[in-house]
């Protein structure tokens, strides 16, 4: 499904140029739940930026099904992101003042569907996460881990081949992390492709494969039953 060839990353140019990422070569298959973990610096951060697009690699080539991303205009990058990925972020980024299902609505709304299908479609993004109650409660109305689903519903709303989770549970306690674990799991073993990153082992066991990375290199790989 995804393809990492010598991807390099260097930010600035001259004297002032830093490289984040050296030759950085992967492969992700279709289905697959991959953790990336390593420790401050390493360039998990670059890496998960470039695999979702919010970044691109100044050398090396990353393919998605063959198409080249690398290759793609702004505008088809957009696109890629709207109908391919699903984010989930450490910081949840819901919008405040907003509802749960008009925070889940944001994606339906980017791909113009109607008002209609888009609020049947988050009610049931919702109800998966089990906040079918919790529709019309703002951000600052729920708990922590509570946000954390909603924006998991967000992530899966439009179906999306790729899940892209950022620390998703670092700022949650170990049970509502384990909880939120599951839920992405449960994704997982649906079909969708998981890319994570974490600095918590026992979050990266959800995973079938572990990529170490150090001082922008791959380090080592782990792959595990689950």
């Amino acid at each position: 499904m995804i393809v990492l060839e010598n991807i390099e990353k260097i930010y600035g140019s001259g004297e002032s140029a830093t490289t984040v990422l050296y030759g950085i070569n992967l492969k992700i298959e279709e289905g697959e739940f991959v953790a990336i973990m390593g420790p401050s610096g390493s360039g998990k951060s670059t890496l998960l930026n470039i695999l979702g697009t919010l970044d691109i690699p100044s050398s090396g080539k990353y393919l998605f099904f063959d198409t080249e991303i690398g290759r793609l205009a702004q505008d088809q990058r957009a696109l890629f992101r709207r109908y391919i990925l699903g984010f989930i972020f450490q910081g949840y980024n819901l919008l405040k003042k907003t509802t749960s299902l008009e925070n889940v609505e944001m994606p339906l709304i980017y791909q113009g569907l109607d008002a209609k299908t888009s609020k049947k479609m988050a009610y049931e993004a919702l109800k998966k996460v089990g906040l079918e109650d919790r529709i019309f409660y703002e951000p600052g109305q729920l708990s922590g881990g509570q946000q954390q689903r909603v924006a998991i519903a967000r992530a899966m709303v439009a179906h999306p081949k790729i899940l892209i989770a950022d620390e998703p549970t670092g700022n949650l306690d170990t049970k509502r992390s384990h909880e939120i674990m599951e839920l992405i799991r449960t994704f997982n073993q649906e079909g969708i492709t998981v890319i994570m990153v974490t600095h918590e082992e026992d979050i990266a066991a959800y995973a079938s494969r572990t990529i170490y990375l150090r001082d922008g290199m791959i380090e080592k790989e782990v792959t595990r039953a689950i």
